[in-house]
């Protein structure tokens, strides 16, 4: 298996484990009553998948942008051209000519 599918599935098998101690510590600590709205509902386990399910999506798809950006090489090689700031006279005004509107149009005429 190439390298990067192998880093894929691992970091959205670790999002997935986060999302699940996330929707854990919603139902422990009882947030919004989410807890009694699961346990005394016939459709509390859906519920709870479908929570999972989604908070699963959004932190594999974080784990695996923070695991991609984290590849980075060190870009400190030395070198890459001269710093030299580049010097702008802001205080001189320039002319713009403008046209109106109706110069324009009878110019075009």
């Amino acid at each position: 298996m190439p390298k990067l599918i192998r880093m894929y599935i691992t970091n959205v098998l670790i999002g997935f484990a986060i999302a699940a101690a996330f929707v854990a510590m919603l139902l422990y600590f009882n947030l919004g009553n989410l807890w009694h709205l699961v346990t005394h509902s016939d459709q509390g386990i859906l519920a709870v998948g479908i929570l999972w399910f989604a908070n699963g999506i959004v932190f594999a798809g974080v784990q695996f942008a923070i695991a991609v950006m984290r590849m980075k090489e060190d870009d400190n090689q030395g070198g890459g051209g001269r710093r030299d700031a580049i010097r702008v006279d802001m205080t001189r005004p320039v002319r713009v000519r403008q046209e109106s509107p109706a110069k324009r149009d009878i110019m075009r005429r």
